[in-house]
């Protein structure tokens, strides 16, 4: 069994926010697998891929130059860097990296890069990993495994009230469109799709604070 927390969802549900400061109250690493297919998107759009009709021999080629590790942060904090330089949240959150990322996580190419990595994480000991498919896929054997959602009119204020990762003066409706698409593509997706692991403890957090879903994984961790 591995020694993991893992915490999935679909987009905005606030698995991230809540797995980071789980981290923090049981003081272990926190891995977030989103903002690795997020620097992965980041990476390939730099390198001038278009997501929609990608080039599977360039994209191969730079994910094998592609050098990418989660370490210790001069501020204590677990962060991802990307060919030895730290990346930056407003490089991975931008509009453009949000409106790529599902595409490029649909890539097969790009999943078996980043599940190796993944489960290389394992070695750190006690670790929160959050993702979409860590309890079903990366980590089948995890000790703790959590599924968090919420219903989309929430996610899609909480995605908006984020800002930087939607277009300038965008509507409610309009963010729960994407977020559905979103949802469609991850969940239909022919590799790792999203889905809850039959032995995950189903979180909704839609009416509950962030504290509150904190003290209720960490409670059954405990």
């Amino acid at each position: 069994m591995s020694q993991v927390i893992a915490i999935d969802g679909p987009a905005a549900s606030g698995k991230s926010t809540v797995a980071n400061r789980v981290s923090e109250t049981l003081g272990i690493p926190y891995i977030n697998t989103g903002n690795m297919y997020r620097t992965v998107t980041f990476y390939l759009l730099n390198h001038g891929i278009d997501p929609l009709s990608p080039d599977n021999k360039q994209i191969e080629s730079l994910l094998s130059a592609m050098d990418m590790d989660y370490r210790k942060a001069p501020d204590g904090i677990f962060r991802i860097y990307l060919n030895d330089s730290q990346v930056a949240d407003s490089d991975i959150r931008s509009p453009e990296v949000t409106a790529s990322v599902s595409p490029v996580a649909a890539m097969p190419e790009v999943r078996s890069r980043l599940f190796e990595l993944q489960r290389h994480f394992a070695s750190l000991g006690l670790i929160v990993m959050e993702g979409r498919d860590i309890g079903t896929v990366i980590f089948p054997d995890a000790q703790y495994k959590f599924f968090v959602t919420a219903t989309p009119y929430a996610r899609a204020l909480r995605r908006l009230n984020q800002g930087g990762e939607t277009p300038e003066n965008s509507t409610v409706q309009e963010v729960a469109d994407q977020i559905a698409e979103r949802d469609r593509i991850d969940s239909t997706r022919a590799v790792a799709p999203l889905k809850q692991a039959n032995d995950a403890t189903f979180v909704d957090t839609t009416d509950m604070t962030i504290e509150e879903v904190v003290e209720f994984i960490t409670s059954r961790v405990k």
